[in-house]
C-alpha cells in the first residue's frame, strides 16, 4: 500500500491546487476520466462553443429586421464538432502528459472510494493512504431512473446526456430535450438552431424556475415560439422500435399523449459523485442532497480532508469552483506551515450565473420573492433594452434588467435577459461585491453612448432611491 503526502481525487478545478507553496510534496492525483473535469470536456466550454454557431442562424433569420436577407445557413455540425473538440482535446492530453511528467506527481487512473480515513481503495485493486485529500470529484447527469429505457446513458440507441449529445457523429432528425434546466436550454437551443426538431419537455410550468418570475415567464414564452415546448408534462414510458424511440407523456392534468422522435437528451440535474466516493466510510458528512459537507474553510468533517466544486457546492459553476480551489490551496499551504496566517474563507460575495440561451440570461443576487419572503426593504427599477439607443439598433423587442437595491443604493441583485447578458451584468457584479452604491456607479464614470451598456446606467439610475 502506497502512502502519499497529497491525494487530489478529480483535475477539474482540482488540478490547479498544485501552487508553488506545494512544490516538492509527494501528491497522487486520481482520475478515472478525461483530464481537465466538466467544464474542460463536457461542460461549460463546449457547450458554449456549440452556442455561438446556433446564435449565427438565429441572428441570420432575424437580419430581415434590419432590412437586410440572409439565405438560410447551411450547418455542417461535422466540422461544427470537430472545431470544438480539436481544440479541447488536445488540451485535456496535454493537461495530463503535464502532470504525469512531474516526478513529484503520481497519476491514477481510476475512480477512488474511502474504505477508511484518508483510506482509498483504487477501482485498478490499489490502496492508497494519505496526510491530506481534497476531494474535487466533481457530479455526473441525473437518468430518468423510473423510465426504463431512460434510466441510463446510451449513445448507440440515441439516449445522451450532456456527457455524450456533443459528440454525436450525425445529427438526430428530431429530439426530444427533457428537462427544463441550464443545461436543457442552452442544449435545445444549440440543436434546435442546428436545424433539428426539438421537442422540450419539463415537469415544471415555466423553464429556468430558479430564476426571477419576469425572467423564466419571458424565456419559457420565447422558446415556445421557436420550438415545440411540453411544460407540465413529463415521460411516463419509453419503447424503442428501430430507430425510433416511442414516448408517452402525460401533463399535469393527467392526459397522456404520443412523441415519436430519433435521440433523447435527458437533461434533468446532476448529482454529486459522494455516492462513488463512499464518503461516510472515510467519516466524510453528506448532506441530504448527496453534497458533501464543509465548513466555511472547505474542510469536510474529516482530519485532513477538503472539498471542492460540484462535488460539496449548491452552485456547481466551474467559476465558484475555481475560487473555491483557491481557497483550499492556500488552507492547504497554511496547514503545512508553508504560509503564514489564518485559513481562508468562504464569504457572502455576490455568485452570478448565465445561461447561454437566445438571448442570454445572467442574475446573481436573490430574487424579488425571495427579498420579499425574507421581509427585505427594497427598490427595483427594470430597464427594457428596446428603450435605449443601442436596443433600437438591435430592434430589440424582450430584453430587459431588473435591478433591485436597499433604498440607500446597496446593489442586491441583477436579473437580466437581454443580448449578451453574462457581459452586460458584469458592472453590477463588480458594483455588488466592492459595495459600490447604484447612483455612484451610475454618475461616476462616463458610459459609452450609444453602446448596450446604457441599460445598466439607465437601470440604476431608475432606481427609486432615498434622497436621490
Amino acid at each position: 500500500m502506497r502512502h502519499h503526502e497529497l491525494v487530489i481525487i478529480g483535475t477539474g478545478s482540482g488540478n490547479s491546487l498544485i501552487t508553488p507553496e506545494l512544490a516538492g510534496l509527494d501528491i497522487a492525483i486520481v482520475e478515472e476520466g478525461t483530464f481537465g473535469g466538466t467544464c474542460l470536456n463536457v461542460g461549460c466550454i463546449p457547450t458554449k462553443m456549440l452556442v455561438l454557431p446556433s446564435d449565427r442562424v438565429l441572428d441570420a433569420a432575424a437580419a430581415a429586421r434590419l432590412g437586410v436577407s440572409i439565405p438560410t445557413p447551411n450547418v455542417d455540425w461535422p466540422a461544427i464538432r470537430d472545431r470544438v473538440f480539436g481544440r479541447i482535446d488536445p488540451i485535456a492530453a496535454g493537461g495530463e502528459e503535464y502532470r504525469r511528467s512531474d516526478p513529484a506527481i503520481t497519476v491514477y487512473a481510476a475512480r477512488a472510494r474511502f474504505v477508511g480515513l484518508r483510506h482509498l481503495a483504487l477501482s485498478t485493486g490499489e490502496e492508497i493512504t494519505a496526510d491530506r485529500i481534497v476531494l474535487a470529484a466533481g457530479g455526473r447527469p441525473v437518468m430518468l431512473d423510473g423510465v426504463p429505457g431512460l434510466d441510463a446513458v446510451d449513445p448507440d440507441k440515441g439516449v445522451h446526456t450532456s456527457d455524450t449529445v456533443m459528440r454525436m457523429a450525425t445529427l438526430p432528425f428530431r429530439m426530444a430535450v427533457i428537462g427544463g434546466g441550464f443545461v436543457a436550454c442552452e442544449l435545445a437551443h444549440v440543436f434546435d438552431g442546428y436545424g433539428v426538431q426539438i421537442t422540450q419537455v419539463h415537469r415544471g410550468a415555466e423553464l429556468l424556475s430558479n430564476e426571477e418570475s419576469e425572467v423564466r415567464t419571458a424565456y419559457t414564452q420565447i422558446t415556445a415560439e421557436r420550438l415545440d415546448l411540453r411544460t407540465s408534462t413529463h415521460v411516463v414510458q419509453a419503447e424503442r422500435t428501430g430507430d425510433v424511440w416511442q414516448l408517452t407523456l402525460e401533463d399535469s392534468g393527467g392526459q397522456r399523449s404520443a412523441l415519436e422522435v430519433d435521440a433523447v437528451l435527458v437533461a434533468v440535474g446532476r448529482r454529486p459523485n459522494s455516492d462513488w466516493l463512499n464518503a461516510p466510510a472515510g467519516g466524510i458528512e453528506v448532506e441530504p442532497d448527496g453534497r458533501v459537507a464543509v465548513d466555511e474553510h472547505l474542510r469536510t468533517s474529516a482530519d485532513g480532508v477538503w472539498a471542492l466544486g460540484d462535488i460539496c457546492s449548491p452552485h456547481q459553476l466551474k467559476h465558484v469552483a475555481n475560487f473555491e480551489a483557491r481557497i483550499v490551496a492556500h488552507n492547504l499551504a497554511v496547514d503545512l506551515g508553508r504560509l503564514a496566517g489564518p485559513p481562508r474563507r468562504l464569504d457572502n460575495r455576490p455568485v452570478p450565473h448565465a445561461v447561454f440561451g437566445h438571448p442570454q440570461i445572467a442574475a446573481f443576487g436573490p430574487t424579488r420573492a425571495a427579498l420579499t419572503a425574507a421581509g427585505a426593504d427594497f427598490v427595483s427599477y427594470t430597464q427594457r433594452v428596446g428603450d435605449t439607443a443601442y436596443g433600437w439598433a438591435l430592434e430589440d423587442e424582450v430584453g430587459f434588467l431588473t435591478v433591485h437595491a436597499s433604498p440607500d443604493g446597496q446593489i442586491l441583485a441583477a436579473h437580466c435577459l437581454a443580448p449578451q447578458a453574462s457581459t452586460l451584468i458584469q458592472p453590477l457584479i463588480q458594483a455588488a461585491s466592492f459595495g459600490q452604491r447604484a447612483h455612484e456607479v451610475a454618475r461616476g464614470q462616463y458610459w459609452i453612448h450609444p453602446a448596450l451598456a446604457e441599460v445598466v446606467e439607465n437601470a440604476l439610475l431608475g432606481l427609486p432611491l432615498a434622497g436621490a
